[in-house]
């Protein structure tokens, strides 16, 4: 195919062919993944999948359980088979058309273990400057992240996991939306550096779950560096996660 790069991810684990322009995996999609704490025998939907970089993450980290990634683009649905089929994976990773704008039930399968997602950032096309064209559908929700929300709370049963990543300026919404649906909520605050505000927040209820709110440590990406001009790079912790040698736990 062309306009796309061939790429190792979670540390050469998985090969990932993916657009030379518009959405490419990178940290937010390698987070979700290591959030994915599904066991062996559990089935897994990501709504949103792209080229398949979070699932094939997830699916390499969870090797008992199954997988299933919906997508509504043709040219990211075709790069995330052909993905599929690098990493020799048919036989527990798929992934089918789907729009999560749409109702779970339309797409004719039974609920789910876990659902997980990567939602658009923005719901509001003139909240920030327009992305290129090849990037939209990445950046602009254009059913809102109620549509993402509704979806993933339908798409797994009583006692199933709902996991997401998201603006951390967002966290108030997420709630509230999840609030009639599930509960018994973690957060995991993702800052860039420790004395700076959280940028990304990692979310994970459970449908009629019970349990009180739980605000987790925060993860911190990167260190900053010394006066030398040393460091800045990924913090242990975090290079762990991404390099795929530890998850992201939950409790």
């Amino acid at each position: 195919m062309d306009d796309t790069t061939d790429d190792r991810v979670l540390d050469g684990q998985v090969r990932l062919r993916q657009p030379a322009r518009g959405y490419r995996a990178g940290a937010d999609a390698a987070l979700l993944a290591a959030a994915c704490d599904a066991g062996p025998g559990a089935r897994v939907i990501e709504a949103g999948c792209g080229a398949g970089g979070a699932l094939l993450a997830a699916a390499a980290r969870r090797t008992g359980a199954r997988f299933v990634g919906v997508e509504r683009d043709p040219k990211a649905l075709a790069l995330a088979r052909e993905n599929i089929g690098l990493n020799d994976m048919a036989d527990r990773v798929e992934v089918m058309e789907g729009d999560v704008g749409l109702r779970f039930a339309g797409l004719g399968l039974e609920p789910f273990d876990a659902a997980m997602a990567n939602p658009p950032f923005f719901d509001d096309p003139d909240a920030l400057r327009g992305p290129a064209a090849e990037r939209r559908g990445a950046w602009i929700a254009d059913d809102g992240l109620e549509a993402w929300i509704g979806f993933l709370t339908k798409a797994v049963r009583e006692g199933g996991t709902i996991t997401l990543i998201h603006r951390a300026d967002r966290l108030d919404d997420i709630l509230g939306l999840l609030a009639s649906k599930a509960g018994s909520v973690q957060i995991r605050p993702v800052l860039p550096f420790a004395d700076e505000p959280a940028k990304r927040v990692v979310v994970r209820a459970v449908k009629t779950g019970k349990a009180p709110l739980r605000l987790l440590p925060a993860l911190v990406l990167h260190d900053r560096p010394n006066a030398a001009g040393d460091g800045g790079q990924h913090t242990q912790a975090a290079e762990a996660i991404l390099r795929g040698r530890a998850a992201l736990e939950w409790l």
